[in-house]
């Protein structure tokens, strides 16, 4: 039987990927551009008009358009009503209006809630009743999924985790990959610009202390803020994804440890900790998943 096609675009700060699913979430293509966020939302908004030209012209019988995008997203109208300043002036991007030209159904959700939507339906969290999702990056984000639906919030703001206050910061500027960097430069008396997650690894396994010491505490910081959201959501399971968690080896021990360490018994003994199992695709299968809850008949 021929499956409906829809193109999904994840729209991130330094990199769109783009293509064609069909309604199974199979990939029919995929493809990578830079984002070139500083141009701001405007020139971004017409980016995205050009993918979805290119793809329409290459793909036949495409039947909808679902977007995962960085920003705060009302998705009854597809539309960004908050955002960092990385993208300038994207607040108020409505991705229904620029692209009704095409005649298309058109949804839009917030990155870290696509790819929460791409781990439970076929990921990590599969058929979890509640399911936490942190995406550990630049900063942390958050999303619960509860049988299969995202906790939304009154302003679509819920699960915005990286803002909580935490050891008198906040918890993405203490337990972030970007924090990880900071601490590793700091200590070293080094250029920021020199250090990334993947060089911080690479030194700890050849023995740098402060490389293995910022990543152990970096591993308890996460494990304690987890426990601070499961007193507050009690999941199942919490799904942790970024790229700097593709180390799991090296940071679940730190984890653990710390989330065990802040936690009551009844909850460290009713949570399970997983790393997240979709990558480079997370966030475009999670976008149609959206589409897909919106528009059951093209499922």
């Amino acid at each position: 039987m021929k499956r409906n096609r829809f193109i999904c675009i994840d729209i991130g700060g330094t990199t769109i990927k783009y293509g064609v699913l069909d309604s199974n979430g199979e990939i029919v293509l995929i493809r990578e551009t830079p984002t070139y966020a500083i141009e701001g939302g405007p020139a971004l908004a017409k980016r995205i008009y050009g993918l979805c030209e290119e793809l329409l012209e290459e793909v036949s019988d495409i039947q909808g358009i679902a977007i995962s995008s960085a920003g705060v997203v009302d998705t009854n109208r597809a539309c960004i009503i908050h955002a960092s300043d990385a993208i300038p002036n994207y607040a108020g991007t409505s991705f229904k209006d620029t692209l009704a030209p095409f005649g298309l159904p058109v949804e839009a959700e917030n990155d870290v809630n696509c790819a929460g939507l791409g781990e439970y339906v076929s990921g990590s969290a599969k058929n979890a009743r509640l399911a936490l999702i942190l995406t550990i990056g630049t900063g942390i984000g958050g999303c619960f999924i509860e049988n299969g639906r995202l906790l939304h919030g009154n302003s679509y703001s819920a699960c915005e985790v990286g803002y909580l206050p935490f050891e008198e910061e906040t918890f993405q500027n203490l337990a972030s990959t970007s924090a990880l960097c900071r601490f590793v430069a700091e200590r070293k008396g080094d250029q920021l610009d020199r250090w990334n997650g993947r060089r911080i690894f690479k030194e700890s396994a050849k023995g740098d202390p402060i490389c293995q010491e910022e990543i152990e505490r970096l591993g308890k910081r996460l494990g304690k803020g987890i426990a601070m959201l499961c007193y507050i959501l009690n999941p199942q399971i919490v799904v942790l994804g970024g790229g700097i968690m593709s180390q799991e080896e090296k940071l679940r021990p730190w984890i653990e440890e710390g989330f065990k360490q802040a936690s009551i018994p009844l909850i460290a003994n009713s949570t399970t900790i997983r790393f997240a199992s979709h990558q480079n695709a997370a966030g475009m299968k999670g976008a149609l998943v959206h589409f897909l809850q919106k528009h059951p008949e093209q499922a």
